[in-house]
């Protein structure tokens, strides 16, 4: 895969497949270029930045996550398939990487997990719910840990919320007797929640022109939107 040529020419990447099949969803290159800088804000992605791909490039995470924001100002990015004890070999070498919650649990049952310093480190994590336990994990090795809620349809970085070590721990939220949990307290997209709780979005950093219905049950609390469930 060329990947300067997606800044110019767009692609098409996979979406999760949660509620059936799934799609390839065009991501324009104007859309790129929006996604890419609120990617880099959030992230404090800079041209000095060193980028550690472990996510697979044919779906929102590994591609519009950090990899094109960073490959767009000419970062420094290192692209490989995951593996945990790699991992916790090699972050050292990198300032950013962009993690799923199944890839931050593999990394933290590693031997090399107990003697690991994450100080400076930026990790990105979203593509599944983020449980306040993955968050505290790595905050307290020393990261800047950043939550994310997002779709293929808006990209990975569409709603966040950044911890560090000097903030309050992370919890999930009790709602109804259901475990909600945190998807972020700043968006990049206009957000509308309807009346039965859907979180509806639009904005240049979305595929789509008007209005879209996410499918995802939403609750505003505490100043950041939960993820509930799905409708």
């Amino acid at each position: 895969m060329e990947l300067k040529n997606i800044l110019k020419n767009g692609t098409s990447i996979s979406s999760s497949g949660t509620t059936g099949p799934a799609k390839q969803i065009y991501q324009s290159p104007d859309k790129i270029k929006h996604a890419n800088q609120s990617a880099r804000d959030v992230q404090k992605i800079t041209s000095t930045s060193k980028i550690y791909t472990v996510c697979k490039l044919d779906h929102a995470g590994g591609l519009l996550a950090q990899t094109l924001p960073a490959i767009e100002i000419d970062a420094e990015v290192h692209i490989e398939q995951f593996n945990p004890f790699k991992w916790v070999r090699s972050i050292k070498y990198f300032t950013h990487s962009h993690l799923t919650p199944g890839m931050c649990l593999a990394i933290s049952k590693t031997k090399g997990w107990n003697n690991l310093d994450l100080e400076g480190k930026i990790i990105a994590c979203g593509s599944d719910r983020v449980p306040a336990e993955c968050i505290n994990r790595f905050v307290a090795k020393g990261a800047t840990f950043i939550a994310n809620w997002g779709m293929s349809e808006i990209g990975p970085m569409a709603i966040n919320k950044t911890f560090t070590p000097a903030s309050s721990e992370a919890e999930d939220l009790d709602m109804d007797g259901r475990t909600c949990t945190l998807m972020g307290d700043t968006a990049f997209c206009d957000v509308q929640i309807s009346e039965w709780n859907e979180l509806i979005v639009k904005g240049d950093i979305c595929v789509y022109d008007d209005w879209f219905a996410t499918g995802d049950i939403v609750k505003f609390e505490k100043g950041s939107y939960w993820y509930y469930g799905r409708k």
